[in-house]
């Protein structure tokens, strides 16, 4: 069985944060979670639909570790629900800073 690991909100750091946004890959999957109330299964969250499985999951894993996403197994499926509540309390305004000067750069 597939054990995710999720840092308590004491462990998540704003140099570990940035350093896994850095990724607009990332950001785009970010951007998805933002907006879903239940979360999004891995395919639904990907940016784009030709990315290898083993790519996808790096992504997730960078994502779970820095303490933006929690993933959690339902079934045959991971879904991930991003930390938003959590996030904006240890780092207010944060998610939504971030995702506002990246839709800008496009």
């Amino acid at each position: 069985m597939t054990r995710f690991v999720h840092p308590a909100i004491d462990e998540i750091t704003l140099p570990g944060v940035l350093a896994a946004l850095a990724d607009p890959m990332r950001v785009d999957m970010v951007r998805k979670l933002y907006t879903a109330k239940n979360g999004l299964c891995c395919h639904e969250a990907a940016p784009c639909c030709d990315l290898p499985k083993s790519t996808l999951s790096h992504h997730f894993r960078v994502l779970r570790e820095a303490g933006i996403i929690r993933t959690e197994k339902h079934g045959l499926q991971h879904i991930s629900k991003l930390r938003r509540v959590e996030l904006d309390k240890k780092f207010r305004g944060l998610l939504k800073l971030v995702l506002t000067l990246s839709d800008k750069e496009k």
